[in-house]
């Protein structure tokens, strides 16, 4: 495969890991809503690293990462429940952000650095991602008709993470366009929503590993 191929492979595998609305999403849209496209950029980005990570394990054949986060799922899937059960119960009782405050510490370099730290802590703890990437280099590399090289996995795993960060440019430049707009009434509502949303995708996850486990 020619070099655009597989970048273009990569940029798809981004995209399908990333439309699908989950727990990043929601923290993503509303942080972009609460603090402004910058952050709410940030972290999505958190997510498109994390999903490079994922890509990165597979398409360079680490099996024995891959072999690891197998044999330590249980407590993986734990500690990203619980992470997304913690951030649904801090979004769902944060205040609404006064005006003023809004472009202040929070856009600052540490704290867009934060943003994009959790986000990358949760997509790394969802195992579930790594399976997804295990399916789609197979599929890359039936139609490649073999395994390529560690550069031609490089390239993919380029394109896996422009992919997945293109959509999150696009998602939050569109939502930041609402940003002004948003007053604390719907501040407020957007918190508690996105909130229980997070909280629930947290205890489905920590419902299922129960039940795994039972």
């Amino acid at each position: 495969m020619n070099l655009v191929t597989l970048i273009l492979s990569g940029v798809v595998m981004g995209l399908i890991a990333a439309v699908p609305v989950g727990p990043v999403t929601l923290i993503c849209i509303r942080r972009t809503f609460a603090f402004g496209p910058v952050n709410g950029f940030m972290s999505g980005l958190g997510a498109a690293l994390g999903d490079g990570v994922f890509a990165a394990i597979t398409g360079f054949g680490l099996s024995w990462i891959a072999q690891l986060i197998e044999g330590y799922s249980a407590l993986i899937y734990l500690v990203g429940g619980a992470m997304m059960v913690w951030f649904g119960f801090r979004t769902f009782v944060a205040a609404p952000i006064p005006r003023c405050q809004e472009e202040g510490p929070d856009s600052g370099g540490s704290n867009l650095f934060h943003a994009m730290l959790s986000t990358f802590a949760l997509t790394i703890t969802n195992p579930a991602t790594l399976l997804f990437f295990t399916g789609m280099f197979a599929g890359l590399s039936g139609l490649a008709g073999g395994a390529g090289s560690y550069g031609d996995a490089g390239f993919v795993v380029i394109g896996v993470v422009a992919g997945s960060a293109a959509w999150w440019l696009v998602l939050t430049t569109v939502i930041g366009l609402f940003h002004a707009r948003i007053d604390e009434r719907a501040m407020r509502i957007i918190n508690r929503v996105s909130g229980l949303l997070v909280g629930i995708f947290g205890l489905v996850v920590l419902v299922h590993l129960a039940l795994k486990l039972a």
